[in-house]
């Protein structure tokens, strides 16, 4: 259970940092963040920011997940990527002054920290650590969401499942996969009845035991194998 009484998470403390931009900081580096972050804890289900509105900031997630979606012409929603522990979010749209071009909620109970898009843009002019940090993170998110549409884009349903479980099964780690089976469906891109089916169809098969809505995947060897990976 997490911590609900919105108190300061410490830098120094964070067991996420090691994950995030800020993991090669100094302890001195880190108590300039320390004095410019607010933390709080948000429910679930709760939005950090909306698509269409202007960037006040960056949120680096110290606990839980989050999921960021666009949605379609008919208000459907489509995640293109769930944020895990250590991840910063909403930096992107910060840099090209735009709105945002995506809305992000929370998919479960999360403690969240938050930097202020002045301060945050200070801290990038002043500090290479970081600088260097997110042109690192920019890079590997060209490559990993390209490598992530052209699978989508190219596999049956079954094999976009498959290779989707292989990513949440690293999102989750030691964690039972835990998300409802809509936010599933509209990760994978198809209905929720196709979903449903298709998880009793691996279910059958050994590849994974369905907990009511978590998933655990027993068999990742057959997920890579119907991936095409």
């Amino acid at each position: 259970m997490l911590d609900k009484s919105h108190k300061h998470v410490s830098c120094s403390t964070c067991s996420a940092r090691k994950d995030s931009i800020f993991g090669n900081y100094c302890e001195c580096d880190a108590s300039v963040v320390d004095n410019l972050k607010s933390s709080a804890y948000y429910k679930k289900n709760q939005p950090l920011f909306l698509e269409g509105s202007f960037p006040r900031g960056v949120y680096c997630l110290n606990q839980g997940k989050v999921k960021i979606f666009a949605r379609g012409d008919e208000g459907k929603e489509q995640i293109i990527h769930i944020a895990k522990e250590g991840e910063i979010i909403g930096f992107r749209s910060m840099f090209s002054e735009e709105p945002y071009k995506v809305s992000a909620s929370t998919l479960e109970e999360c403690n969240i920290c938050f930097i202020n898009k002045e301060d945050f843009l200070t801290m990038i002019d002043t500090n290479p650590t970081l600088r260097n940090g997110i042109m690192k993170e920019l890079s590997k998110e060209l490559g990993d969401r390209a490598m992530f549409i052209t699978n989508m884009a190219q596999k049956s349903v079954r094999e976009r499942l498959a290779f989707s479980l292989i990513i949440l099964a690293d999102i989750y780690g030691d964690e039972q996969i835990n998300l409802t089976r809509e936010d599933m469906a509209n990760f994978i891109g198809t209905a929720t009845e196709t979903l449903i089916r298709l998880l009793k169809d691996f279910k059958e098969e050994g590849i994974l035991e369905i907990h009511t809505r978590k998933l655990e995947i027993t068999n990742k060897e057959k997920l890579f194998q119907i991936a095409g990976k």
